[in-house]
């Protein structure tokens, strides 16, 4: 069977004048054009290609990378505007169609949004919708606290920033344990701090350390060993120095010398913070 919106292995099968024909060893054929045929590829070899719909709705292959698959989550450039909606640049000849009914907001040439990739089930075609919450759900997540995630950020609110989980779930970094840019799009890991009777996720970008302290103090504690047990920061340092320095906010600087502090492991002096 050969997967629309997928990356496929298969057979070259035979060669035409336009291309290969690649099969899945049974019935079903694709053609990969001519000029994305690599060199030296004879009948009998196997190709990994994309497999897709061209512009009149047949199957075709491409050794081209998709900036997104059906079946994940994106963020993606319009291309252009039309009557059927917005067509996105996702890095392949013909663009990926977003209809009106799937955007939140109407859409804009040139910008940019973070869409779901799927197969309509009615129309048989591959679209991108930017509703993502309607692909996401917490049920049966078979998590657990601690756990290492992988993480696409799509959405800043008053709170943080939401995140997709494992290309399934929703979660939210708190804006107090955000230590780097973040921007829709960004895909990093992250890490499982709480699941919640209502099943929302709490998420970190940075495990909790062997001492069991919370993001900020682990790093401030990390810092001061590196430093040889001394770091001249303190209440009336300047924000940019402590940003610069340890990459996080004066306020959770502030946060974090105070959990060390109660766990016995600094003393606060006049010029900055000693490791005990």
């Amino acid at each position: 069977m050969i997967e629309i919106g997928l990356h496929n292995t298969l057979l070259v099968s035979r060669t035409t004048s336009v291309g290969l024909y690649l099969s899945d060893g049974e019935s079903a054929e694709v053609l990969l054009p001519k000029k994305y045929v690599p060199e030296n590829c004879e009948v009998g070899d196997m190709l990994r290609v994309f497999c897709y719909l061209d512009h009149e709705e047949r199957p075709i292959a491409t050794t081209l990378e998709p900036l997104i698959e059906r079946g994940r989550f994106g963020v993606l450039a319009v291309a252009e505007i039309s009557r059927f909606g917005a067509f996105m640049d996702w890095g392949l000849e013909k663009h990926l169609l977003v209809p009106f009914r799937e955007q939140p907001a109407p859409m804009e040439e040139g910008h940019s949004y973070p869409v779901y990739c799927y197969l309509d089930q009615k129309s048989g075609r591959l679209v991108a919708s930017g509703r993502l919450e309607r692909f996401l759900s917490n049920d049966n997540m078979g998590l657990k606290a601690g756990e290492e995630v992988s993480l696409m950020a799509y959405r800043q609110t008053d709170l943080g920033v939401e995140v997709v989980v494992n290309d399934a779930h929703k979660g939210l970094v708190f804006q107090d344990q955000i230590f780097r840019s973040l921007q829709p799009g960004d895909r990093l890991s992250g890490y499982v701090k709480a699941i919640r009777p209502d099943k929302k996720l709490d998420i970190v970008l940075e495990p909790l350390g062997h001492h069991g302290l919370e993001p900020a103090a682990q790093r401030i504690l990390e810092a001061l060993q590196e430093a040889g047990g001394f770091l001249p920061l303190h209440d009336r340092t300047d924000p940019e120095q402590i940003q610069q320095q340890l990459q996080m906010s004066k306020k959770r600087f502030k946060k974090g010398v105070g959990v060390l502090y109660k766990a016995r492991k600094i003393e606060m002096a006049q010029d900055g913070i000693r490791l005990l």
